[in-house]
C-alpha cells in the first residue's frame, strides 16, 4: 500500500522561498520528502543566490523569477509551467510585502499608496496565481496561502498587514467555492510565530516569539518543518475532500486568550 500522504510525481510550483528558513523552505522539503516533482521562483538575481542552493538541496527541477510587482513576469512563469511540464497539480504562495513606513505605523495612518501595494502583492497576487493556474489544473489541484493570526486579532506592530492577512483569508474562501467545480481546493495555513527573514521587517517580533514559547499548551513554538508537514497533507490526495479551510499550525496558540 502507498503511504497515506503521496505526492509521487504531483508537480508542484513553491513561490517564496527566502532561504533555508522561510516557511516555503520548510513545505518544499515536506512536498520533496513525499515524492513531488517541484520548481521554486525567486524574487531577483539578488535573491537567487539564496534559493538557488536550497532548491538544489530539494531537487527542484527548474527556477525562475517571480517579482509579482513586474509586468508579465508572474504570467512568463506559469507559461513556463505550461511549457516544461504540461500541467500543475499543486501551487504554494507565500509572498507578503508592506512598504516599511506603512508597516511600522498605526493602521489608520497607512497611505493609500502602501495599503494598495500590500494588498496587490499579498494577496491579489494569490488571486492571479489562481486565474493563471487554472487551466493547469485538469485533473484537480490545490492551492495554498500563508495568513498568521493577525488577521482576526490585533498584534502589536503586525499593523498593516492585520487587515491584507484578513483579505487573503477571505479570498481563500471564494477561491476554494469558485473553483471547486472544476477539482481544485484552497486552504490558508496560519503558523504560529517563527523567526524568518519575513518577520524581520516586524518591529519587536523577538517578543511575540517569546510570548508563543510561554503560551503554547505543548510548550514549543511550531517551526517551518511542521507547517511542512500540514502543507503536504493538504495538496495530497488524503485531503481531497478538504477545501476552503483557515488552518492554524501554531501548537494551540489560538485557544489562549
Amino acid at each position: 500500500m502507498k503511504p497515506l500522504v503521496d505526492l509521487e510525481g504531483k508537480r508542484g510550483l513553491v513561490v517564496g522561498i527566502a532561504n533555508e528558513q522561510s516557511i516555503a523552505a520548510g513545505c518544499a522539503a515536506a512536498f520533496a520528502q513525499c515524492g513531488a516533482r517541484l520548481a521554486a521562483t525567486y524574487l531577483n538575481e539578488k535573491a537567487k543566490g539564496w534559493v538557488e542552493p536550497v532548491a538544489q538541496r530539494l531537487g527542484a527541477e527548474w527556477l525562475a523569477p517571480c517579482d509579482v510587482r513586474e509586468p508579465g513576469q508572474l504570467e512568463a512563469l506559469f507559461d513556463e509551467v505550461k511549457r516544461k511540464w504540461g500541467g500543475l497539480d499543486f501551487l504554494l504562495h507565500s509572498i507578503a510585502f508592506a512598504p516599511r513606513e506603512d508597516l511600522h505605523g498605526r493602521v489608520v495612518d497607512s497611505s493609500a499608496e502602501g495599503f494598495a501595494v500590500a494588498m496587490d502583492v499579498s494577496c491579489h497576487s494569490f488571486l492571479r496565481m489562481a486565474k493563471l493556474a487554472e487551466p493547469l489544473m485538469a485533473d484537480g489541484g490545490c492551492l495554498l496561502c500563508v495568513t498568521f493570526y493577525g488577521s482576526e486579532r490585533v498584534v502589536e506592530h503586525y499593523n498593516l498587514m492585520g487587515p491584507v492577512k484578513a483579505a487573503l483569508e477571505s479570498a481563500t474562501r471564494y477561491v476554494a467555492a469558485e473553483l471547486g467545480p472544476r477539482g481544485i481546493r484552497a486552504h490558508a495555513i496560519s503558523p504560529g510565530p517563527i523567526a524568518t527573514r519575513a518577520t524581520s521587517g516586524i518591529e519587536r517580533f523577538d517578543a511575540l516569539l517569546e510570548r508563543a514559547a510561554s503560551e503554547v499548551p505543548g510548550g514549543r513554538p511550531v517551526d517551518v518543518e511542521d507547517v511542512g508537514a500540514l502543507a503536504a497533507f493538504l495538496v495530497s490526495d488524503a485531503a481531497k475532500r478538504i477545501t476552503g479551510t483557515i488552518i492554524p499550525v501554531d501548537g494551540g496558540q489560538h485557544l489562549i486568550a
